[in-house]
């Protein structure tokens, strides 16, 4: 039914589709305003608590003297993150667009891999649901790799939120977390799938239903982390990413978009204008469109391993995997995306 240009939902929904719309709609919140939250759960705690102020303290002590490195570290170990990544949240979440997960070629579990994710869309929610998740299987698609999504550093130094960002296998992505990530494996334990969205928050600016617009040529401290560990990199494309949200539109010279590039500058976090759905109607609203997204994970890149490499090795390897790149977009578009003749992935 549409009324006043508004599109409502039909009044008989299923509970499970329902609730699949309430997952969605719950991972934007939390994740558009849980730094937010958390600072204004340790305020309240400080401030108006009485037991609680006491047990905030003790939990900022440990945060800030016992635990504020562990981002760089290999965040949390798998057995406290196993209940977050199997939660039932994720399992409405991952089927509300949905998100699939397709390989094009097998991964070595002997070696650790550098995952390259794009786009960053407003919220990287395919490389998310694909590998901070287990709903999709990632670790049966890959067996034998464990994944490690990389976000940013100041997620971790949140109280309270940072528990979230953890929970689910976060680590920083400053490149003392990805060294470390990526170094040789003992033979007990599994090697890692580092998953990296390479544009970042300034790639949301560029975030339009069906456009591919990425930042990557100025992007080149990736290659050079993977070139002192000899990590081979690994193209990864969400297609249907970009669908998810429309947002207020502004030209780059216009006053919205340099307060937009002020604050992402000052924060790292990009604030987008986002035009999405309600829980009840489809017209507007936060909560992302139910369209479908794909992550496709090509084949990797294999580079050597150079201690201290040179910016024209940089470049060179740069530049093969920019190729390897447009060749998956390339040849995976005509599959899972609609009128990709007239599709193009335009690299800045």
């Amino acid at each position: 039914m549409e009324l006043l240009g508004v599109k409502f939902a039909p009044l008989r929904v299923p509970l499970e589709r329902r609730l699949q719309t309430l997952a969605a709609g719950a991972w934007f919140c939390v994740l558009g305003f849980g730094s937010f939250i958390g600072w204004m759960i340790t305020f309240y705690c400080l401030v108006f608590g009485q037991w609680l102020r006491y047990l905030t303290l003790v939990y900022l002590y440990w945060v800030f003297y016992l635990d504020w490195n562990t981002y760089k570290r290999g965040g949390r170990s798998d057995r406290w993150i196993s209940w977050m990544r199997n939660s039932s949240w994720w399992r409405y979440f991952c089927a509300y667009f949905p998100v699939k997960l397709v390989k094009t070629v097998d991964l070595d579990p002997s070696r650790n891999y550098l995952l390259c994710s794009f786009p960053h869309g407003i919220l990287a929610t395919g490389a998310f649901a694909a590998f901070s998740t287990d709903i999709l299987n990632c670790k049966n698609v890959f067996p034998g790799l464990e994944p490690r999504i990389v976000t940013l550093d100041q997620h971790f130094k949140i109280p309270f939120f940072r528990e979230f960002v953890y929970s689910f296998g976060a680590c920083g992505a400053c490149s003392e977390s990805l060294e470390y990530l990526l170094q040789p494996k003992s033979q007990n334990e599994k090697s890692t799938a580092v998953v990296l969205v390479v544009g970042g928050a300034a790639e949301s600016l560029k975030c339009r239903p069906s456009t591919y617009d990425i930042i990557l040529k100025k992007r080149k401290g990736f290659v050079k982390i993977a070139l002192k560990t000899g990590t081979p990199l690994v193209p990864v494309f969400s297609f249907g990413e970009t669908d998810l949200y429309d947002q207020i539109r502004s030209t780059e010279d216009s006053f919205l978009n340099k307060v937009q590039e002020f604050i992402r500058k000052i924060c790292g976090i990009a604030p987008v204008i986002v035009v999405g759905r309600g829980f009840f109607q489809y017209t507007f609203g936060l909560i992302p469109q139910r369209k479908p997204v794909t992550v496709v994970v090509g084949e990797p890149l294999e580079l050597p391993k150079i201690l201290k490499p040179s910016q024209e090795e940089i470049d060179e390897y740069h530049q093969k995997f920019t190729e390897k790149l447009i060749e998956l977009f390339e040849t995976e578009k005509h599959k899972y995306l609609e009128n990709p003749e007239k599709i193009k992935l335009s690299i800045y």
